[in-house]
């Protein structure tokens, strides 16, 4: 499922327009990705899941062309952690 289609899917699951779906969505990304960028930021959704930020250590990589060694740098990176229900459904479960 792509933005469109799950624009079209709240739409109408939730018999609102699709302008409005849109906004919604554009929402809850857009506060997600500000809560994220703040330190500490996590946003939690129980039984769907959590939005994290994880710090990555600086490392030694190789350069698959050319097998040297490089170094990657240290950095940031957005992490989600399916909550219960979510890993539930998704193994065959039942929803609650």
């Amino acid at each position: 499922m792509n933005k469109s289609e799950l624009i079209d899917a709240i739409a109408k699951d939730a018999s609102i327009t699709k302008v409005a779906a849109k906004a919604a969505l554009e929402s809850f990304i857009s506060n997600v990705t500000s809560t994220l960028k703040k330190k500490d930021g996590k946003v939690s959704l129980v039984g769907f899941g959590t939005f994290s930020v994880a710090e990555r250590a600086a490392r030694q990589g190789i350069n698959p062309a050319t097998k040297k060694p490089i170094k990657i740098a240290a950095k940031k990176v957005a992490k989600f952690k399916a909550g219960a229900d979510l890993a539930g459904a998704v193994m065959g479960g039942k929803k609650k």
